[in-house]
């Protein structure tokens, strides 16, 4: 359905295509961009969870990781505190796999491997943006190139550690920003303009998409009672945009 400005009003019937796994103690959803994980003011249909407890007529639901509003895939909801207990543990003590899927933009030509630190970028117009910084914390992503097309590169990444905004800051930090993104692609004033009038004329001429290209493919728990893996195909906008890619075509700047 047509979504809002802040995101969309999930319809019951939406959310249930969205559903990867479900049974007694566990719920798992390929998210959509655009939708916001965390309950919001504009009712429970506005937000994952919101939904997710609409959908389960359970009042309590665990969320053990998320993703930002703009990132697809893979979201984990726990629907026994046992189970979530297992889950935010495994966290805790590093026992957790993720593996993503991002259009760069650029040609990354081989595995890339990201050993750099990070915190507040200092002198940001946007209060919560990252960057590389002397004295941060400790980050390490890697970026293995999948196929290469018309000056983009789609590319598997796995982050070992799990900083704010970590693959985004990283990919631009190697020259092959995640396409799409409107922080960290080279001129955040278009995330400032966006916060206050929406999608604009020159967003449209700016970026290649109206979301950061990145998809959580796969996430993995690793707990005392076993593995509990999921996984997320690549959202069908992502998917279209990487097929619609021809050998004459550019990469937006």
């Amino acid at each position: 359905m047509p979504r809002p400005g802040f995101g969309w009003l999930i319809e019951p019937s939406e959310f249930r295509q969205w559903i990867l796994e479900e049974d007694d103690s566990v719920l798992v959803v390929n998210k959509p961009a655009h939708v916001v994980c965390h309950p919001s003011k504009h009712g429970p249909a506005s937000s994952l969870v919101g939904a997710a407890r609409l959908h389960t007529g359970l009042d309590r639901l665990h969320m053990p990781s998320r993703l930002d509003r703009e990132t697809s895939g893979a979201v984990v909801f726990a629907k026994k505190r046992e189970l979530a207990s297992e889950l935010q543990r495994a966290i805790q003590h590093g026992r957790v796999f993720k593996q993503y899927t991002a259009i760069l933009r650029g040609e990354l030509r081989e595995e890339t491997r990201v050993e750099a630190p990070l915190g507040r970028a200092p002198g940001a117009l946007f209060r919560l943006r990252m960057g590389v910084v002397s004295g941060g914390a400790p980050s390490i992503t890697t970026f293995t190139p999948v196929q290469r097309r018309a000056g983009y590169t789609l590319a598997s990444v796995i982050p070992q550690t799990g900083r704010l905004h970590q693959i985004r800051v990283h990919a631009a930090h190697i020259g092959c920003p995640v396409a799409g993104d409107k922080l960290y692609g080279g001129d955040e004033t278009l995330l400032l303009e966006f916060i206050e009038r929406g999608w604009t004329a020159r967003h449209a001429a700016a970026l290649p998409l109206d979301r950061q290209a990145l998809h959580a493919s796969c996430i993995e728990f690793r707990t005392s009672s076993g593995r509990f893996r999921y996984e997320a195909p690549l959202s069908l906008d992502l998917e279209a945009f990487w097929a619609g890619l021809s050998p004459g075509s550019r990469a937006s700047q």
